[in-house]
């Protein structure tokens, strides 16, 4: 049985490292990236699609696919940028075939400014909480879940794939086969319409809130 041997002086073995491995025959190895994978990958795969049942069902498929398609990889070229390309197309696929996020056209919008690579963070207006903030109740998540399953499939794959995987421009703009500057301009209006809703969702809860009756702590309700 092959098996992967430990990596000098124990460090871990990098995704291609281990995808050459499995090219050379060691199963063992394909089941390293798989585990590796399991919660990055499921995490964005359930965010896009909006339902975790089905995100299971597309990473068995997505990992199908790249056993099956293993000798198309170049081993020379990063491999979490192919095996995202890989999930977004069998991702969107299980969309279409469900019919549920119809495309919209996109708004005109322009690339950051002087194309300089911009973080996520600074793109989100400052009252807009981290990935970290909206995962703290289940409330607020199933919330969040709404809003990102509203926006246009292409914004959406953006803003997942940026602001909550926190994959770099370059890795978005291979992983989903567009320009970087496309990369930017999507992110941009996908940060505009989750901004927008998100004021609104946080304005109505903060609404809700005022008009709660005050807790009585007067003796006898204590």
């Amino acid at each position: 049985m092959n098996t992967v041997a430990p990596s000098p002086a124990g460090s871990e073995l990098s995704d291609n490292d281990l995808f050459r491995r499995f090219l050379n025959g060691e199963q063992e190895a394909f089941a390293s990236l798989v585990r590796r994978y399991r919660g990055e990958l499921y995490g964005f795969l359930a965010r896009f699609l909006g339902d975790g049942a089905r995100a299971d069902d597309v990473f068995q498929d997505t990992f199908l696919q790249v056993y099956q398609s293993a000798g198309l990889f170049d081993p020379t070229r990063p491999f979490r940028p192919w095996l995202y390309a890989v999930a977004v197309n069998k991702a969107r696929d299980a969309l279409r075939k469900e019919s549920r996020h119809p495309t919209v056209p996109l708004d005109a919008v322009v690339p950051g400014a002087n194309g300089r690579e911009e973080s996520y963070a600074g793109l989100m207006p400052a009252n807009i909480p981290s990935p970290e903030e909206l995962s703290m109740n289940l409330e607020t998540r199933q919330a969040v879940q709404s809003m990102v399953s509203t926006l246009p499939d292409p914004l959406r794959e953006v803003l997942v794939l940026s602001y909550f995987q926190a994959l770099p421009h370059k890795e978005i703009s291979e992983a989903l086969n567009i320009p970087v500057g496309t990369v930017k301009s999507r992110l941009h209006s996908a940060v505009r319409l989750f901004a927008e809703t998100w004021k609104t969702y946080a304005a109505r809860q903060l609404r809700q809130a005022q008009a709660r009756p005050p807790e009585d702590f007067s003796e006898g309700n204590t």
